[in-house]
């Protein structure tokens, strides 16, 4: 080896890792190979990249599989093997982190508005609840009839008033008289 590839051997990330000895010939001649023209690879591949420190993390890796890979014959063009390789690398590392949040992310969204009720309204709406049930078992059971089936089951006016065998003007003045009735009993409650 001369000079240059024997210190970028030694300032490549793996150069103290041990080397596996069964590592078919051809991934060996490759490693070789990504050692004798690491700094060219590394340039290139922080170039299209943007980034050098993800060149050398992605070329590293690279390295590291070639010891379990198994290539099959030649190789017509080992520079663009390895530089298609450990492109292939980065990007796919690149696409696993980019699906976490960054700290801006996070922080907009611990500041995004809760839409559910808190605790207190929760309360608050069970109490209203209780209170208008109170409030409408005071009704007379018609006008309370008529007014569940216009409110909860929304039948029309004639549905109600054919299902209670009575006319419409009189469904619309029982729903009248429950309606005022609960308001006001409603609204004197919650006073208190």
């Amino acid at each position: 080896m001369d000079r240059r590839t024997d210190k970028l051997c030694v300032d490549a990330p793996w150069a103290d890792e041990a080397r596996p000895e069964q590592a078919p010939e051809h991934s060996a001649a490759l490693r070789a190979f990504l050692i004798a023209r690491y700094g060219e690879l590394r340039n290139s591949l922080a170039h299209r990249l943007g980034s050098s420190d993800w060149a050398e993390d992605a070329l590293q890796d690279t390295y590291l599989r070639l010891g379990r890979a198994e290539t099959v014959g030649e190789l017509r063009n080992p520079a663009a093997y390895l530089f298609r390789a450990a492109f292939n690398i980065a990007m796919n590392r690149f696409r696993a982190e980019s699906r976490f949040l960054d700290a801006g992310d996070v922080e907009a969204l611990l500041h995004i508005a809760d839409d559910a009720p808190d605790a207190l309204r929760v309360i608050e709406s069970r109490s209203d609840l209780m209170r208008l049930r109170q409030v409408m078992a005071e009704l007379p059971s018609r006008q309370r009839d008529i007014l569940l089936a216009a409110r909860v089951e929304n039948l029309s006016q004639r549905q109600i008033a054919e299902r209670f065998g009575i006319s419409a003007s009189m469904v619309e003045k029982e729903l009248r008289r429950a309606h005022e009735h609960c308001v006001t009993r409603f609204r004197r409650g919650r006073k208190r």
